[in-house]
């Protein structure tokens, strides 16, 4: 940029398109500051008067920075100059005020446009994923193809990532079939992100199909696949996908690596996850980030390795952010070492304040060693600082209603039956020698701590899929919080009673039962 704005600057003639090649360059450049004073100085020039060019790539500098007031600024220029209704101008300005956080604006914009065209439906679908609307981004789809607009690659992307952290399998299965339909199945910028879909809405098979029939695989379709098993606790299909991926000449980026390490992370597989630590640096001459060191310190946690775990943090090049130190803390629970897991809670108080799992995981490691006072104090802590506790939900889809369930919760019509299942269940797997871990019923009193457990909202979604769904078909249950090791006995047991395969995806990581077997081979 140094050289173009020298030759700029010798230029004896300058036009609109010199102007704009300038402030295109700095925003390609992301070098926002210097590209915003371009752009006011065409403003200044009495000259030149600035175009759809002009006015769209100053809307992409204040989406990429976040300017609101300068967004709006522009937006009165392209007023103005009776530019705002020009293609360019109209999407560009859609997707700054998704991008600002002005959701309404751009909703309220969209709806005066006449003549949408495929990008217009496709900039207002990526801020409704944008801003964590997903199932309002599927309707979008399903509405601009009624209005007879056919979708292209970015329409499908963005389709297929809302379902999939919906985790509606049934809403993807229908894009899908638009893809089939429409010819996108080889376009590498769809296939991927179907292969995403299906790991994420918890169909290894389907994934592993899509990949199958993909003919010339780029990095992005491995890595999905590598992702989806990795998702599932396939380690060792996970290590087999990367290691055919190089054989195959496929460079890894990456966020290959942290689906690899990851893998090696829930697997175990300590020396194995260092040694591909260290060709990222010395094979692939690429740089650990955060993620990286995080899943080194989540592997030696997991193993037991506090100690060492501590140090891996201390010789890090990069500042540990609070996934470092949570991987960390969790671990302390695991293997109930409270006095590490102080120190590191006190770290992640001063990091994230308004994060309530850390506080809930400090407080019941307190209660559970009888420290009764310390975890009151940390209920307290939480209430000065004036965080919240996320309740606890689970949910189901069937026959396309989803049907959410919160902990002891007795709001569905079905709750009789429900509750009778659960009953029922507790026989069963008590005579398979199930015996309650009633250290993890935190929150209740000695009396009623196995009950409690038993009205856990995974429990109770389980119990109305095994009422509602017919005998054989999969389970698939969504949680919002991380599954508790009590249930995923439970869990684990009825997938054997009951000849049925459980799919229970919670914040972390899917769980597949199956025979009695759960994926993460139980260590999770």
């Amino acid at each position: 940029m140094d050289f173009a704005m020298r030759v700029f600057d010798e230029m004896p003639e300058r036009n609109l398109v010199s102007w704009n090649s300038l402030i295109v360059g700095f925003s390609q450049n992301k070098l926002w500051y210097r590209a915003v004073e371009v752009f006011r100085e065409i403003l200044r020039e009495v000259s030149v008067i600035p175009d759809q060019v002009s006015i769209s790539t100053a809307f992409s500098i204040c989406a990429n920075t976040g300017s609101l007031y300068m967004g709006r600024q522009v937006h009165g220029v392209s007023v103005k100059h009776g530019l705002v209704a020009l293609a360019y101008v109209k999407n560009s300005l859609m997707d700054m005020y998704n991008k600002c956080g002005c959701f309404e604006d751009a909703v309220n914009f969209f709806r005066t446009i006449e003549g949408r065209d495929v990008v217009t439906w496709n900039v207002m679908s990526m801020g409704l994923a944008h801003n964590n609307h997903f199932e309002e981004a599927c309707n979008y789809f399903w509405f601009m193809i009624r209005e007879g607009i056919s979708p292209d690659e970015a329409s499908f992307s963005t389709a297929l990532h809302a379902s999939a952290n919906l985790a509606a399998l049934d809403q993807g299965t229908l894009i899908h079939n638009q893809i089939i339909k429409t010819g996108f199945l080889e376009n590498v910028a769809v296939s991927s992100p179907l292969i995403t879909m299906y790991g994420k809405c918890g169909s290894l098979v389907e994934a592993s199909r899509v990949f199958e029939e993909i003919g010339n695989r780029n990095v992005v379709c491995w890595t999905a696949i590598i992702a989806a098993y990795q998702q599932h606790g396939c380690a060792e299909k996970v290590i087999q996908l990367f290691e055919e991926m190089l054989a195959d000449g496929i460079e890894p980026d990456y966020i290959t690596f942290v689906c690899v390490l990851s893998a090696c992370s829930h697997a175990g597989q300590v020396e194995k996850g260092f040694s591909y630590f260290d060709k990222m640096s010395h094979v692939h001459m690429m740089k650990p980030g955060p993620e990286h060191y995080s899943c080194m310190v989540d592997m030696l946690s997991r193993a037991g390795r506090l100690e060492e775990a501590k140090k891996f943090i201390k010789s890090m090049p990069v500042e540990p952010g609070p996934t470092v130190w949570g991987a960390l803390l969790g671990s302390c629970r695991n293997y109930g070492n409270i006095e590490l897991a102080i120190e590191v809670a006190e770290r992640l108080f001063e990091i994230e304040p308004k994060n309530s799992g850390n506080y809930v995981l400090l407080s019941n490691m307190y209660t559970r060693y009888g420290k009764l006072e310390e975890a009151n104090n940390v209920w307290r802590r939480m209430e000065v600082n004036g965080v919240r506790k996320d309740p606890g939900c689970s949910w189901i889809d069937i026959k396309n209603n989803t049907y959410v369930f919160m902990v002891q919760d007795e709001s569905h019509p079905q709750t009789v039956e429900i509750y009778e299942m659960l009953r029922k269940l507790a026989e069963l797997v008590k005579k398979k020698g199930y015996v309650a871990d009633t250290q993890l019923a935190v929150n209740s009193t000695e009396e009623y701590k196995e009950q409690s457990l038993w009205y856990h909202s995974e429990r109770l979604a389980l119990a109305f899929g095994l009422l509602n769904l017919p005998d054989g078909a999969p389970i698939r249950i969504k949680k919002n919080l991380r599954t508790c090791g009590d249930c995923h006995t439970v869990i684990k047991l009825a997938s054997e009673i009951f000849g049925r395969e459980i799919i229970v995806r919670d914040i972390n990581r899917f769980h597949r039962f199956s025979g009695g077997l759960c994926s993460c081979g139980d260590y999770w």
